[in-house]
């Protein structure tokens, strides 16, 4: 079987690592239209604020090697008639094709900004935007963030690292889809204290052009942020031109069923950013991450596709000098049956909020203080392992009274370590086993810290303690079984 992947962002790689895993007599191209090996787009602000080479941002390479990943392929044409993908280096033949183009970045419909971007505005959505963003910032002394969600709030950080004085245009608040207004108002203070200068309640009504330049931002309530540097974090667009071209059914989206097969085509699939499912568009890796695995999982062991129920939303705010934290219910969204605990110390710009449900932990709202949600992580969604008293959980691993599971020594092996990759503990310790004793190796093998990046910190204090515990992982024996220095862990 011939599979062709168009997309190498990160749900096409992982689609094809899968596949590769699963059916390592499948030959897999990936066409990539980027004139890099696949990255993780998620940390391209930690590019633009110099805490990350590209050669950090890289995903493993697929372990098959008849996975093939192809950069600069850029697919001009999809002929289904013929079941080829045209490029400029030649045609590549199919037997299934899986759709995986991602979105562009949305660019706001203002004055100033029709058709091509002017000098001086820029979106992030790939590594060569990252790297005209840190270019600019060697002749702007100002910059203005259009865009408060997340990445507008990453970037703002990023910019302002580098030294720039940066204002944040947010209409609706800061982070509003992901943090109560309480909240918000706490992950503002943390941005203001940096020197951000974040601007809420009004919107943009064009960007200033000058020469073909920008020179400005004017606001809604009259305002004019002089600047010639813009960044626009806006949200994306699926992109669907390939496809549309291609005769296949598109919407916000392209549109594919629960099984992910496109409706017009049964030798088409589209996943990711790009695929509109019975349930609408995602716009998130994690969904897109599911998609892939489930897929990966169909064609392998020609089975029918079953998409995973994913665990509620996650957000984790990838900014320098801000913490951010959310993961599944919030106190808003709580039921009336669930118990909310909160630790609010607004001076020190803090905020922590619980949500209990019987004897497990659904939510965790963590605002100002990383450690303590690298710690909450690791008790959510685990029935049965919340202390009586969930203030417990608040005091941290080292608090009185506190819980330990934090801890290497004691942490369950089914605790989940990663959450972008659904890995455990355990995942972590029997690829230890099987040989992979870094950091990098054990990304490879499970792909722990691929994702947001915020379990890096936990999966290296793993690896310290497997260290120490087994500093000379087993080899193998002559009958093949693999011998451990530490009878279990």
């Amino acid at each position: 079987m011939k599979v062709v992947v168009v997309g190498a962002g990160m749900v096409g790689h992982r689609f094809a690592d899968e596949l590769g895993r699963l059916a390592p007599h499948v030959d897999v191209d990936v066409l990539g239209d980027e004139s890099y090996e696949p990255y993780n787009r998620v940390m391209l602000t930690e590019l633009v604020a110099g805490r990350i080479d590209l050669a950090g941002l890289s995903l493993p390479t697929p372990d098959s090697g008849r996975v093939r990943v192809r950069a600069g392929a850029t697919a001009l044409e999809i002929d289904r008639t013929r079941r080829t993908v045209v490029t400029a280096d030649g045609d590549f033949d199919y037997d299934v094709l899986v759709l995986a183009t991602g979105a562009r970045a949305r660019v706001i419909d203002v004055p100033g900004l029709g058709g091509t971007l002017p000098r001086g505005a820029h979106v992030v959505r790939r590594v060569d935007d990252a790297r005209d963003i840190t270019a600019a910032t060697l002749n702007a002394s100002t910059a203005v963030v259009i865009g408060a969600g997340p990445l507008g709030v990453e970037a703002a950080c990023a910019l302002r690292h580098r030294g720039v004085a940066v204002t944040l245009v947010a209409p609706t608040g800061l982070l509003a889809r992901d943090l109560d207004a309480v909240v918000a108002s706490v992950a503002r203070d943390q941005a203001t204290s940096l020197g951000i200068d974040v601007v809420t309640g009004t919107g943009v009504a064009s960007v200033g052009v000058r020469d073909g330049r920008v020179d400005g931002v004017h606001l809604d309530d009259g305002r004019t942020l002089a600047t010639g540097l813009v960044v626009l974090a806006c949200g994306s667009v699926p992109d669907t031109t390939l496809a549309a071209a291609a005769g296949l059914e598109t919407n916000l989206g392209v549109v594919v069923g629960d099984d992910l097969r496109c409706t017009v085509d049964p030798a088409v699939f589209a996943i990711g950013d790009c695929a509109e499912t019975p349930a609408g568009v995602s716009g998130l890796v994690a969904p897109g991450w599911a998609q892939a695995r489930a897929l990966a999982r169909s064609l392998a062991r020609d089975e029918p596709v079953e998409l995973p129920t994913i665990a509620g939303s996650a957000m984790r705010l990838k900014a320098v000098g801000m913490s951010v934290v959310t993961m599944g219910v919030r106190s808003s969204t709580a039921l009336p049956t669930d118990r909310v605990v909160s630790l609010a110390d607004h001076g020190a710009r803090r905020h922590v909020e619980l949500v209990a449900r019987g004897d497990t932990l659904v939510g965790v709202t963590c605002v100002g203080s990383p450690e303590l949600a690298a710690h909450l992580s690791t008790q959510l969604d685990r029935p049965g392992m919340l202390p009586a008293d969930p203030m417990q959980l608040l005091m941290g691993a080292s608090g009185p009274g506190a819980v330990e599971s934090a801890s290497p020594t004691t942490m369950p092996a089914a605790t989940t370590v990663c959450r972008c990759n659904g890995v455990t503990k355990g995942d972590l310790v029997h690829a230890w086993d099987a040989g992979c004793t870094t950091v990098e190796a054990l990304a490879g093998s499970t792909l722990a810290t691929t994702g947001c990046g915020g379990c890096t910190k936990l999966v290296c204090g793993i690896v310290d303690w497997l260290q120490a515990t087994d500093p000379a992982p087993s080899s193998q024996t002559t009958s093949g079984v693999r011998e451990t220095n530490v009878p279990t862990r």
